[in-house]
């Protein structure tokens, strides 16, 4: 039997697993769930994705998910998008590599380059 307590202890796992998806902040990542990405592991990519950055206590990224990107073939895919707007897509990733994607592109500042599928520049006002 579950003791108050132990309740107590899921909800607020659960509530800072909440806290780390929808955090507002600097840098955003988005996984690729439609059913290709699905099928090709993005499920396990996602929960690498929470997993790191509850361990790092990053919580000023906001994470996301989106359909199907329309690049089956590059599944999963993650998109990284920084405080100046860039968009990074990085193609292929699996647990391993979101590990070092967060490490290096959204702590260090660092592309992977062989990783990337493509970088859009940020926004452009004026």
């Amino acid at each position: 039997m579950i003791s108050l307590d132990d309740l107590r202890r899921i909800r607020d796992e659960a509530l800072a697993t909440i806290a780390l998806r929808e955090a507002g902040g600097n840098v955003q990542l988005v996984v690729g769930m439609g059913t290709c990405g699905i099928a090709a592991g993005a499920r396990e990519v996602m929960q690498a994705v929470l997993d790191e950055l509850e361990k790092r206590r990053l919580t000023e990224v906001l994470v996301s998910q989106t359909g199907c990107m329309g690049l089956c073939a590059q599944e999963p895919l993650v998109e990284v998008v920084d405080a100046e707007g860039r968009r990074v897509v990085y193609k292929k990733v699996d647990p391993s590599r979101v590990r070092q994607i967060i490490v290096e592109h959204v702590v260090n500042g660092r592309i992977i380059p062989e990783w990337t599928l493509n970088v859009t520049e940020g926004r452009q006002d004026g």
